[in-house]
This record gives C-alpha cells, structure tokens and sequence, in this order.
C-alpha cells in the first residue's frame, strides 16, 4: 500500500475536510427544502443565491476530486511507502517495477484519501452533480491507464502497421500485447473495481456503470492487435503465438465477466469473442497448414545413413509443442466444428453477447479449459465423441497417418533394402518415442495405437534381419560341404571365405548407418549377436579342424567369435560429423 503527499488544499488537514464536505451537505438538502416552495419569490430567492454558492462550491470541488485523484497515483514521482513520513525522502518512481502495484497493492490511495474522495463523491451527487464527478473521475482514472500503457511501452496499432512488420517484429509485439493485458486483467481492472466500490460503496449501480466505462475504451483498445494479426499472412510457425492471443482473450473475457456486470459491455464483450473467434480459426488453419507442409515435403534426397527424416523431427516436435495447448485446441476444434455443422449457424445480434459468450468462452468451457478431467467428461457426451474421438484428435491422427505415407515413400529412395528397414525403423521409433513421453500425445493416440506402431517397427527390423543376415547364415549352412560322404577342403575355403567378404561387406557399410534410439540401436546389435555368433561359432568348431593343417589358414578364417560380437557393436554408430546423433 502506498501514500501519498498532496500538493492540493483537500487531504492535508481531515477536520476541516469534514467541515467543509458537511457544510455542502448541509447547503444541499436546505437548497431541497426551498425547492418544495419554488412559487414563494422569498423562497425562489434564496434557491438562487444557493445555486452560485453550491456551483462555486461544485466546481472548487471537481478541481480538487481531480487533483486528488491525479497527484495521488503510484505513477507520480510523489509515491512513498506507508513507513516513511509525509516528509520523508521520494522514491523514484522509475525505480518501482510494475509487479510492485500489482493484486492487492494496486490500491494507489490511501484509506484516508479513498474516504475523503467517497464523501465528496456523496456531496457532488447530492447536489445533482454526479456527472461532473463522474466524468472527473473517469478522466483521470484513464490517465491513469495511459500512464501504465507507456511503462509498457505500448501504443495502439492498426492494420496496416501490423501488415509491415517482420515476423519476428511482430512476435515481440505480441509479447507486449500479452503483458499489458494480463496486467489489465488481473491488476488494473480489478483494482479499479475496488477502488470503484470503496469510492461508490453507496451507489453499486454507479460504481459499475463508471467501471464499464473506464473497461470499455481500454478493452476495444486491446482488441485492435489481435484483429490485426489475425488478417496477416498465415505460416505454420505462428501456430503457438496464435494460441497464446486465443488463451489470453479468452482469459481477459472471463475477467470482464467477473468484474462487470453492466449490460453496457454486452457489445464490447461481443467484440472480443468476435476478435477470439478470429483468432481461433486461424489458429485451425494454422494446425491444418501441417497437414500441406507434410504433402509438400517430395524431397527425392535420401537423408545418409537412414537417420530420422528432418521431417519426423519437425512434424513431432510441432505435435509435441501444440500438445502444450491441447486442452485449448480441443475446445477451439470442436467450436471450428460446430459452426460447419451449423450447430451455432444462427446469427446472433451484438445484444446476445452473453449467449455467445456462454457458447464459446463461457463457465463450462473456462473449466473445461482448465481441467482434464471435465474435459473427459464433457467429450464422452459431446456428439464428436461417438466414435472415441475428436475434431481435434482426428486431426491429430490425419497428420501421423500422412507423415507415415510420407515416410514410405521416402524410403524406397534407397536402393539398399534393408536400409530402407532402418531408415523406416528409425523414424517409426522415433515417433513412437515422442508419443510415447508425451503423455497428452499417448493418451488421445492410445496404448492401442503404440502397440500396434512397436509390432510394425518390429516387423521392420525382422524384415532388416532376414535381408541382411539371411544370406549371411546360408553360407554358414552344412548343406553342399561333402563331396562323396566326405568334407571338401576347396568348399570348406570358400565358405569360410565368402562369410568374411560378406561381413566385411556389412561391417562397413552398416557402421555408417545411423540408429539414433539407444534402446533400438542396443536391440538391433543384440538380434544380430544372437543369430550371427552361435551360427559362426558352431561351424567354426565343427569344421575349422579341416583347415589347421593347411597353409595361410588365416586367409580364410579371419575372425574369432569374440571379433564378430567387437565389430557387431561398431554397426550402425555413423562416420562422419553429421552424424553425431541428436537427442532432441
């Protein structure tokens, strides 16, 4: 709480205040009572000679219901804190970041000065002047406002300024927007509320009438960027600022619900959902913009090494962020949906706003909003719901389902078959991986779906197995060695020979494919040691007895067991700096 030092002649000494504001009351009913015997020329006399002294009094008054007012803000150079004196050393203002005024300490007066300018508020209105209060009041509480607006260095700014600006402009503008209304909403706004209602405590309807005023001009102010981004050029990465405008009108239009009831915002209240609803369908544009981004993606260059397409990474790190507004994106879906459906087609005056309120951002949604479980709930009952989904979900699983032919499709830019296994199980896991640890993507996607992705990655990496290793084993097969009951050394050599070159073959190659996943890279290398090993153990046992006592043996038997399972944990590690995998 903050005091104040005045430069003006009310607040300094309370008696004489008191006095004075008594004495005006007092000239107020008698100047009544001769009104009742206006045909009496004595009595119309004295109503005449009351009139210029309360009309002296009233406008001696509203000079200083201003300057009160005006002199007594945070935003004056004169702010001191209750601790120190009247006397006392000024702070800075400049000094005192916003924060400091915001909740319950945004109440810029004292109690002494709220009460002084509540009984001056009573004397005005009692002498018939309350406009004149009002509009004193109203004035300067404004200028109050436009004096917090330029700590925020924000000004108003149209269609056509927005339609110039960069992108990355404009998302610091938005950043700006954001601050101002959320200090409008949870400091300013209910701070002038109850100033209001402590100023106004006897006359509600006029505290709220003066707050719907004051609210008025700074709402449709705060309406005008919104409006204005939401006619700019519309690209995939404005998704997330979209939401954060949506979210936050959203929470401005709750604010104003619980602050005003006065049926004088009911147009004001209709703009905002109007500008909201703008918001929210270029934010669905947006979300469906992903769907053209992947069918755009026709690149005919294989990424080296079967490593996860840039385009996996993109599409799930997207999905990932957006499922940060799911709860949001679920409820502006389902309103898109509705209005194709015509559910809400009926046009509706600028005099239903609370219907419309109700409808797109009223009670039930704000919780749905805010709440997983309600949302549960409302979706079992929604008709989107029949089948187990959503609008928003069924979008969702649009985008898995073309990133998944896309991928298909890029993978049979590889000529090698099982590198196209690989690559196909690299990007399987990796989204698989994402859903997964997301646990908003897994729940709307289902264990169903997880389990049926890990059985087709597992069928990539059977597929992987039986390409590679398959022919692999056959060289390691007993059949076609005995030439008439006995073993052939000649066949024996060539067998041995023809496993090295085929190792050989894969070791280099396959140590230069990339598998990103430390689970699916440990899961692949242990298949191969599992099949290749016991295989390559039991017929070196059984047979290289045949070739100890032939000459350069070595040349054929070039690997021990241990040496297959050393070079089988080199695969699929990557050579080059590229190739440094990326956890992200």
């Amino acid at each position: 709480m903050f005091l104040v030092k005045n430069e003006n002649k009310f607040g300094n000494v309370t008696e004489e205040d008191v006095s004075f504001i008594d004495a005006i009351m007092r000239l107020s009913k008698l100047n009544n009572v001769f009104d009742e015997f206006s045909t009496s020329l004595t009595a119309s006399s004295w109503t005449n000679r009351i009139g210029i002294v309360l009309q002296q009094a009233m406008a001696f008054m509203e000079e200083e219901v201003s300057c009160l007012l005006d002199c007594s803000r945070n935003d004056n150079n004169s702010i001191i804190h209750r601790s120190f004196s009247l006397d006392s050393k000024r702070e800075d203002v400049s000094s005192i970041e916003l924060e400091q005024v915001q909740g319950e300490n945004y109440a810029i007066y004292s109690s002494d000065i709220v009460s002084l300018i509540s009984r001056m508020s009573i004397a005005m209105i009692t002498a018939g002047y309350e406009n004149e209060f009002c509009q004193a009041y109203t004035t300067s509480r404004r200028n109050a406002f436009s004096e917090n607006m330029k700590k925020f260095d924000f000004e108003r700014i149209n269609v056509e300024d927005v339609q110039r600006m960069s992108w990355d402009t404009l998302e610091g503008e938005i950043m700006r927007w954001m601050g101002v209304v959320k200090f409008c909403s949870e400091t300013f706004l209910p701070g002038e509320r109850r100033l209001a209602d402590s100023i106004f405590f006897k006359c509600p309807s006029l505290s709220q009438s003066i707050l719907s005023n004051l609210a008025r001009p700074i709402v449709i102010q705060l309406m005008d960027l919104p409006e204005a981004v939401s006619m700019t050029k519309r690209s995939a990465e404005k998704l997330f600022k979209f939401l954060d405008m949506y979210e936050t009108i959203r929470d401005l239009i709750s604010r104003i619900n619980d602050l005003c009831f006065d049926d004088c915002l009911n147009e004001v209240k209709y703009e905002m959902v109007v500008v909201g609803d703008r918001i929210g369908e270029a934010t669905v544009s947006l979300f469906l913009d992903l769907e053209d981004s992947i069918k755009n993606d026709v690149s005919r260059t294989p990424v080296p090494g079967g490593a996860v397409h840039p385009l996996t990474r993109y599409v799930m790190n997207y999905l990932e962020y957006t499922f940060e507004y799911k709860d949001t994106l679920e409820h502006i879906f389902k309103q898109h949906a509705n209005k194709k459906c015509q559910v809400y087609g009926e046009k509706i005056s600028s005099s239903g706003a609370d219907a419309v309120i109700d409808n797109n951002y009223g009670n039930d949604n704000h919780h749905h909003l805010n709440s997983n479980n309600n949302d549960d709930n409302n979706n079992e009952n929604d008709d989107s719901n029949i089948c187990g989904t959503t609008p928003f979900s069924t979008q969702v699983v649009t985008v898995m389902d073309l990133l998944d032919a896309n991928l298909k499709t890029k993978a049979m830019l590889y000529r090698d078959l099982s590198l196209r296994d690989i690559f196909l199980m690299n990007n399987g896991r990796y989204i698989l991986q994402k859903v997964k640890r997301c646990s908003k993507m897994h729940k709307l996607m289902g264990d169903d779906w997880c389990r049926k992705r890990s059985g087709i990655v597992r069928q990539y990496h059977k597929s992987y197995q039986r390409e590679t290793w398959g022919r692999v084993l056959k060289i390691l097969c007993h059949d076609g060695l005995q030439v008439n009951g006995k073993i052939s050394k000649p066949i024996l050599r060539e067998r041995f020979k023809n496993f090295t070159i085929a190792f050989d073959e894969i070791h280099r190659t396959q140590s230069t494919w990339v598998v990103t996943d430390d689970q699916l890279q440990s899961e692949l290398r242990i298949s191969i040691s599992s099949v290749v090993i016991p295989a390559y153990r039991s017929f070196l046992g059984r047979f290289k007895q045949y070739l100890d006592n032939s000459k350069q043996v070595e040349k054929y038997i070039k690997y021990q067991p241990e040496d297959i399972e050393a070079l089988v944990e080199e695969l699929f590690e990557g050579t080059s700096i590229s190739m440094i995998r990326r956890r992200t």
